[in-house]
């Protein structure tokens, strides 16, 4: 820049270098000038420069796109957007960055706003001024190409269809890179934070197949039947006859070679059908894990009468499902911006009350209610793990920004259940009898 003073006396010159060479300074007060606090995390921006507390996680903004993503779109949408098109990224503890992070989206004290409300209030002009010249072109850039685009009604069965192809068929290779030999992609039941994946994987399937209290010779229907896990375990270990459904071609692929392999084809069938086209009952069990959450809040009691009419009188159903901590006033199911755009389009959550209630308005007997909530954060924390050990191999099956897209979803999720901001439970029902006899022993709690 000494050069550049020597060289130009008008100053102007001297304007432009400066102006290049401090972007991180100059993001760091524009926002810091906006939301009220300072940020919790340091800056590094596309000209080397840096700004911000020493020492704490680094937020690299790659490109003047991140800021005019922020701008178009901010809070949890424009970040999602930056992170995944790779104009933003985090130099240090992912866990600890999105932590800090967190508090400018989703998680502030009555002293700070988010950048959104920030944005609309008239008084941040100046800022927003400075936001507009750091980002370049004043247009909006476009979504990356991993963001689903909503078309039709929801929760049809061709839009479900398609929302789940879009989670779950993004390579089987992949899957198994997260998900480990399990291949289970639902919450563990861990007995200590020191064991293995698998063996959680496998002590929570058992603890399923205890709660349904499955004998030799029964018949089970598993709803969302994944990777076939559920239904080899029971078949294998409880002797029972499994039918599994999913909506997924790749899914029902892998499944079905799993149980050929287990020599299992005579108990297990796999099927790529919707549970609302499932018409061969009566079931003596239904298992429902980490299905129930694509169903949405205005299918989610046709969806509990469709399995009540599945089950034998005396069948019993386990629903193991997410669920959200309840808002003041209560109008709709819970959208997530980044989880519906990039993981799992259409996905609502409801709070345990409301899930309980309709299973209840179905006429299922709601027997017991366990939350997992902590085992969630260390499944997450463990499927995180899997995927940054073969992250080279994990971009090659899905592609860069697909590969940013479960880091982040994994990794913030798991934030989420340690923080206590949304939960798991296993809800266990029974289609009562005439006799009103629930069929469970007095001490029901004996699969613990």
């Amino acid at each position: 820049m000494s050069l550049f003073k020597q060289v130009d006396k008008s100053g102007i010159l001297v304007t432009e270098v400066c102006a290049m060479s401090d972007a991180a300074l100059r993001l760091n007060n524009h926002l810091e000038q906006l939301l009220g606090n300072p940020l919790p995390v340091r800056i590094r921006a596309w000209d080397g420069s840096q700004a911000g507390p020493p020492g704490a996680p680094v937020l690299v903004v790659r490109n003047r796109r991140a800021v005019r993503r922020l701008l178009f779109k901010p809070g949890e949408l424009g970040l999602a957007r930056a992170w995944v098109a790779g104009d933003l990224d985090i130099d240090g503890d992912l866990y600890t960055a999105l932590g800090l992070i967190s508090g400018l989206v989703w998680e502030r004290d009555e002293d700070s706003r988010s950048l959104s409300e920030a944005l609309r209030d008239p008084r941040a002009r100046s800022a927003v001024r400075g936001l507009v010249q750091l980002g370049g072109v004043p247009l909006p850039p476009a979504p990356p190409r991993e963001e689903v685009r909503r078309r039709g009604h929801l929760h049809t069965r061709r839009t479900d269809r398609r929302a789940v192809s879009h989670h779950y068929d993004v390579g089987n290779d992949f899957y198994e890179i997260v998900l480990g030999p399990s291949m289970v992609y639902s919450c563990a039941y861990w007995e200590s934070p020191r064991g293995t994946l698998e063996a959680a994987q496998r002590d929570k399937l058992e603890l399923v197949c205890r709660k349904l209290g499955l004998t030799p010779g029964q018949r089970l229907l598993d709803v969302g039947c994944g990777w076939g896990s559920m239904a080899v375990h029971a078949a294998r270990e409880h002797g029972v006859s499994v039918v599994g459904v999913t909506l997924s071609q790749e899914q029902a692929a892998y499944a079905r070679k799993r149980v050929a392999d287990e020599g299992l084809t005579d108990r297990v069938e796999i099927r790529v059908q919707d549970y609302r086209d499932v018409t061969d009952g009566p079931y003596d069990a239904i298992a429902s894990i980490g299905m129930a959450e694509h169903v949405g809040a205005d299918r989610y009691l046709e969806y509990a009468r469709d399995l009540y009419a599945l089950l034998k009188p005396g069948g019993r159903l386990l629903n193991h499902q997410i669920a959200r901590r309840p808002e003041r006033e209560e109008t709709t199911y819970h959208v997530d911006e980044f989880i519906d755009a990039y993981v799992f389009p259409d996905g609502e959550l409801a709070p345990l009350g409301t899930t309980v209630t309709q299973l209840e308005r179905a006429r299922l007997e709601v027997r017991d209610v366990e939350s997992i909530r902590e085992h969630y954060g260390l499944t997450l924390r463990r499927w995180v793990a899997n995927l940054e050990a073969d992250w080279p191999r994990a971009q090659r099956i899905a592609g860069p920004g697909r590969a940013r897209v479960w880091l982040l979803y994994m990794a913030a999720c798991a934030l989420a259940f340690e923080r206590n901001r949304i939960g798991v439970n296993q809800i266990l029902a029974v289609r009562p009898p005439a006799s009103g006899a629930s069929g469970l022993p007095l001490r029901a709690r004996t699969w613990n």
